[in-house]
């Protein structure tokens, strides 16, 4: 039975696991301080936090909302629990680890599963929210404008054929 710091952790993030969109298992072996909180303050504008919690904690939160957690919990692992766009934070934890080789994806946690570290580099390619929508809207624009287009041609035909007519009859 945890003391009651670590009740209070684990009560904590029980109440972050049931409202995370998103989670990312990394390991953090290596990095500095400071490196860690250039990389919490890249993913807060994000919803998302960084966090370093002792795996058995973690373990305690995932069975207490249903969910038996897997083999990336073991060694040093700190958690990036996405709440808002689960893209952009996967995006930024992928550059960070670029920049800084001792940063190493382990794995994730999306849609109710663990997913691989593949899976969150594919991730992190992928375009925002906002411009898959904006592809989506522009792509639906396009079609509704070239349906304008075409009965706008029947249109014009009729108005240069009685242009025509009158011209003719005016002669």
């Amino acid at each position: 039975m945890p003391n009651v710091k670590n009740q209070e952790t684990v009560k904590s993030l029980t109440e972050k696991f049931k409202t995370m969109r998103g989670l990312i298992l990394t390991e953090y072996r290596g990095l500095t301080v400071e490196e860690i909180s250039d990389l919490r303050s890249k993913l807060r504008p994000f919803d998302s936090e960084y966090t370093v919690v002792k795996n058995t904690l973690s373990e305690i939160a995932f069975k207490e909302i249903g969910i038996e957690i897997n083999e990336n919990f073991s060694g040093p692992t700190a958690l990036v629990i996405e709440s808002g766009d689960i893209i952009s934070p996967a995006k930024v934890v992928m550059e960070f680890a670029k920049a800084h080789t001792k940063l190493k994806v382990k794995a994730g946690f999306l849609e109710g599963k663990f997913v691989s570290a593949a899976t969150i580099e594919q991730l992190s390619v992928l375009p925002s929210k906002e411009v898959l929508i904006a592809k989506m809207l522009g792509g639906m624009k396009a079609t509704v404008t070239g349906f304008v287009n075409v009965l706008s041609v029947n249109i014009r035909g009729l108005v240069t054929v009685l242009d025509a007519a009158a011209k003719k009859q005016a002669a």
